[in-house]
């Protein structure tokens, strides 16, 4: 929203609504990186290393690749592709354990299948690979 607000100040040749929205996109930013970190720290810290049961194991990665991927919506440069990577690897560690102790309809499973298949369509730029994790997600499921 901010940077649609800025485009459009930059069209109208207003430099002083675009250095403002600039500035308010940056202390949203930084605002928006301190709580990812903050809930980044309690996954990591207390619930993932308390997770005894496949569900809440995958559903904590799968919230832990939602927040690095959050951050890659708006990062840019070096931190972005960081986030991007860390988002990866939490969603292929909540995909292992799903496809090996829950089922093919399993609410938590399904939702991961979805937020992972945003992750490789708008962070990875990848629609095809995308489209066939969606598509693997809902033929399995239907076929049970």
């Amino acid at each position: 929203v901010l940077s649609s607000i800025e485009q459009k100040e930059t069209n109208k040749d207003n430099a002083q609504n675009v250095e403002r929205v600039k500035g308010y996109k940056v202390k949203v930013e930084e605002e928006l990186l301190k709580l990812c970190n903050e809930i980044l720290g309690l996954l990591d810290n207390t619930l993932i290393p308390k997770a005894v049961n496949a569900e809440a194991k995958v559903f904590y990665y799968k919230m832990k690749g939602d927040y690095f991927r959050y951050i890659s919506e708006f990062a840019s440069s070096d931190p972005k592709k960081d986030a991007a990577d860390k988002a990866l690897e939490a969603y292929k560690q909540a995909y292992e354990v799903a496809q090996s102790d829950l089922a093919a309809t399993h609410p938590i499973r399904l939702g991961l299948a979805l937020n992972f298949s945003v992750f490789y369509y708008e962070i990875m730029q990848e629609p095809q690979k995308a489209c066939e994790m969606a598509k693997s997600a809902f033929d399995e499921a239907i076929s049970q």
